[in-house]
């Protein structure tokens, strides 16, 4: 009787920094047939009272040093009836009427719970918040098992039966996973439950709080870890130059995996530089998605190309989304996936119809990134809808911008995003992160760029920032992006070419 965009469940927010505790929380959340709502720990008051509410949470399991925010904003909602604190070695003391965490495990009940649960139950992950307020992707998890954690066989259809996964686990080699995001954004969640289904062990850095890439090195080499998740140049960067500094026994080590974000090139190259016998997944995908691109770089063959193999499911809608595209066709197309898809967004019904159309009868999530299927049968990514711009009447990818930009050796990070322009309408503005010194490298980067890109797509103004602001998820802050380059009409910048 529900509608897409409706939950029929109970949902519990998962208020945290890395842990052990995290995943157990996740766990015995869904065995309750509860719903697990991750919650980002960076929020500031006003965004934590929007989310909570959003989702009607009933219970909040938090870090113990999260106790005093959550202290001052209890009165604003009104759904919460039950907290459970994690003591994290901060010192805080329990809030009025919480629960200690290993108190409620030692007196939880050893008999299985009367519980019986169903496919058609959901899991959640809150996305977004760069370019809007976060949304809560709702699936029923048979689909979320299938399309976002491997659950199907090469022809896209769900493996259905339990066996299967105890077979795939009994034979699996004995390996490990590490997920450098927090598990606060989907990409920590999935690689653990990936790890998991297949007979594998989790590794949790020590440092839970912020990206600390020779801690990351150290725990690798110490756990003999084979597959090391990251989200984009967010996470490699620091990372690659980690590896210039000293030398780790990665020996171990085979997979590099992006998701969320794709590698640059040149970031590629110094990675299998420093670890020629790895290879480098790019899994290229979105929480509406989930990972059905991908494309493979390894030393032996180099860098791989911007042509991304899709699986089963994934496909290109036409540029008017009136159906499916044709191998070689013309203009841009729509990325979508079909089949194992969410259900839609918690309590918007417009998104959830314009994310998630009904073409001829099927459902598919297109979640707004603009590709072209090529003759080969491979995708080409181009970038996402909503960072493009549209500049003299030609539209501009952001993305595509930002790829040609990183080919420069002294680009640390780059954020590429517009201003209005009364020439052209809309004009590029690329943010730069350098490495050292903040020189005005504007006339180098014009050059290097120009390589890469049509004129027309090169930036009018470059602005060179201390830091690239992003999310802790490596996600670009748009939004920051947009107002420097904004204020950057205020302040008069000269812009060459203007």
């Amino acid at each position: 009787a529900l509608k897409n965009w409706e939950s029929g469940q109970d949902h519990v927010a998962i208020y945290m920094y890395n842990g052990n505790e995290y995943p157990e929380s996740i766990l015995g959340i869904l065995k309750a047939r509860a719903v697990p709502v991750n919650v980002n720990y960076r929020y500031v008051e006003e965004e934590l009272v929007h989310l909570l509410n959003d989702a009607s949470v009933k219970a909040i399991i938090y870090h113990a040093c999260f106790a005093a925010t959550l202290k001052k904003i209890l009165a604003e909602l009104p759904t919460v009836k039950v907290l459970i604190q994690v003591d994290d070695g901060s010192g805080e003391e329990l809030l009025p009427g919480a629960f200690d965490y290993e108190e409620v495990l030692k007196a939880a009940s050893t008999e299985k719970p009367a519980t019986n649960p169903s496919p058609d139950d959901l899991y959640m992950i809150y996305t977004g918040g760069t370019t809007g307020m976060p949304k809560g992707v709702l699936w029923k998890q048979s689909d979320f098992l299938a399309s976002m954690l491997g659950g199907r066989h090469e022809d896209g259809t769900p493996i259905t039966e339990i066996q299967e996964f105890a077979d795939k686990a009994i034979h699996s080699k004995t390996s490990s996973s590490l997920a450098a995001p927090p598990y606060m954004h989907g990409t920590g969640q999935l690689v653990s439950f990936v790890a998991w289904h297949n007979g594998n062990t989790v590794v949790l850095q020590d440092n839970v709080e912020r990206l600390d890439p020779a801690e990351l090195l150290r725990t690798a080499e110490r756990e003999k870890v084979k597959t090391i998740a990251l989200v984009g140049d967010a996470f490699a960067r620091p990372i690659a130059q980690a590896l210039k500094q000293k030398s780790y026994d990665l020996s171990s080590l085979r997979l590099l995996v992006s998701s969320g974000a794709v590698f640059s090139s040149r970031l590629k190259d110094e990675l299998l530089s420093h670890l020629p016998h790895i290879s480098i997944i790019d899994a290229f995908g979105s929480t509406e998605t989930g990972p059905h691109v991908h494309n493979i770089s390894t030393a032996a063959q180099g860098e791989a190309s911007a042509q991304f193999q899709m699986s089963a499911n994934g496909c290109v809608l036409k540029e008017d989304k009136s159906g499916l595209a044709e191998p070689g066709h013309e203009g841009l197309g729509w990325f979508a996936v079909q089949k194992t898809i969410p259900l839609g967004y918690l309590n918007d019904e417009k998104k959830t119809k314009e994310t998630f159309p009904t073409i001829d009868g099927k459902r598919f999530t297109v979640p707004g990134d603009r590709v072209k299927l090529l003759k080969n049968g491979r995708m080409e990514f181009l970038g996402r809808d909503s960072a493009t711009i549209n500049s003299g009447g030609e539209k501009i990818f952001a993305e595509e911008v930002e790829q040609a930009i990183k080919h420069h050796p002294n680009v640390a990070d780059v954020v590429v995003t517009s201003r209005p322009s009364t020439r052209w309408g809309n004009e590029v503005v690329a943010l730069v992160q350098l490495y050292g010194s903040q020189a005005d490298l504007t006339q180098d980067l014009k050059v290097e760029t120009a390589k890469h890109i049509a004129r027309y797509k090169l930036p009018k103004l470059y602005l060179f920032v201390d830091k690239v602001k992003r999310g802790e998820n490596g996600k670009t802050d748009y939004r920051w992006a947009k107002d420097l380059a904004l204020q950057s009409l205020m302040k008069e910048v000269p812009a060459y070419g203007s």
